[in-house]
């Protein structure tokens, strides 16, 4: 469940990766929760030395940062999420954008059966949601 503020602020965003992230005992785990970012998640990652020396790496920092669980694992580090396959990196690089600077999680689709157009919850938390 998304954690809100007393103020009705949406905080933390559910999701479940398209692959998942095979842990060294084989493990899939794909369901996490995504936090809002902080100033401090954005201006630290950018001062760091690994960051300077291959800016895309930036975004492993700030996965690193803000997702704060996956699964059963203890922690998600630079490690895990180094390892995530191309398609889930691209998932949650999507879902920081929508969530930090869109400020929603939706998408407009239309059904390719009968062309109704509706939006879906990429974040997979919605009623019905994967």
């Amino acid at each position: 469940m998304a954690e809100q503020t007393s103020s009705g602020l949406r905080t933390e965003y559910p999701f479940t990766l398209p692959r998942g992230y095979v842990d060294e005992h084989g493990r899939i785990h794909r369901d996490g929760v995504m936090r809002l970012a902080t100033a401090r998640d954005e201006l630290t990652t950018q001062a760091d030395q690994r960051v300077r020396a291959n800016p895309a790496y930036l975004t492993v920092l700030l996965l690193e940062r803000t997702v704060t669980t996956l699964g059963d694992l203890a922690a998600v580090d630079t490690f895990v999420v180094e390892n995530l396959f191309a398609s889930d990196l691209a998932f949650l690089q999507d879902l920081y954008r929508r969530v930090n600077a869109d400020g929603h999680t939706e998408v407009a689709v239309s059904c390719p059966h009968c062309g109704t157009d509706f939006a879906v919850d990429v974040a997979g938390d919605a009623p019905g949601g994967s």
